[in-house]
């Protein structure tokens, strides 16, 4: 049975990702000031997901599961669109506590900025996540039908080496834009890792297109999921990593702007 929410207010959450991506949905989540202690795991000795099979993401999405086993948190926010594509749903048959994932707070960050639904959207992601046309049904149910959909999977790698800016980050967005011929209105960060990187990639198409993610919208969508309530002293922060702790603690401290 996959549980949709709680009546109790969730005061340690878990933040999953494949390594770093997910720290641009915990600085949403620490900026609420609405919980008092976040677990923050990445697989950084498996990262990217974006390139790997349903069957191994869902492998690796579940085995996630029997760390935070161990944490006793009250709800766990999966910060990964390949994850949230394909493993989510047996992430939340496995759980006895609610997981949700970053897609649906993507559609929702788009839906309050862009009303026109003719407008020219771009949608960004790692192989997977694009394969999956997850974004492209759920945003076509809404009427937006003016979407292109381009798999972007090396920026990931860039991401977790702490690249935001930069020559070969240039190179890599021309090797994938060049061959996009619209000027997009929006561009949808499909990807956690992504908004890292959000200030290049808007330089590139001369900061014209409005840039969404999921960080932008993931507190508004909790408050009409879970009875949240601000807490009085700051948020507890814990990383944990699969390999190379450091790093992420590293990306963390850059991306966060905290001590």
């Amino acid at each position: 049975m996959i549980v949709q929410k709680i009546k109790t207010t969730p005061k340690k959450i878990g933040v999953f990702d494949s390594g770093a991506g997910g720290l641009s949905v915990l600085k949403s989540l620490i900026n609420s000031q609405s919980f008092e202690e976040i677990i923050y795991y990445g697989d950084t000795a498996r990262v990217p997901y974006g390139n790997r099979s349903q069957k191994v993401i869902i492998q690796y999405s579940l085995e996630a599961l029997i760390f935070f086993k161990t944490q006793h948190i009250d709800l766990l926010i999966v910060a990964c669109n390949t994850i949230s594509a394909y493993g989510l749903q047996s992430m939340q048959q496995a759980s006895s506590y609610p997981i949700i994932g970053v897609i649906k707070p993507g559609i929702l960050a788009l839906e309050n900025t862009i009303k026109n639904k003719d407008s020219k959207i771009l949608i960004l992601g790692t192989k997977a996540t694009i394969k999956s046309n997850l974004y492209q049904t759920l945003l076509q149910k809404r009427g937006y039908h003016n979407l292109s959909a381009l798999a972007t999977s090396l920026f990931v790698p860039l991401v977790e080496e702490g690249i935001f800016e930069g020559e070969i980050l240039d190179s890599t967005m021309h090797y994938y834009f060049k061959s996009y011929p619209n000027n997009p209105d929006a561009i949808i960060l499909g990807c956690t890792h992504f908004p890292l990187i959000a200030k290049s990639i808007a330089k590139y198409f001369d900061n014209k297109p409005l840039l969404i993610h999921s960080g932008d919208s993931i507190m508004q969508y909790l408050q009409k999921q879970y009875p949240l309530k601000p807490t009085t002293n700051p948020t507890k922060i814990t990383f944990f990593a699969s390999d190379n702790l450091e790093r992420l603690k590293q990306t963390a401290k850059l991306w966060l702007n905290q001590p």
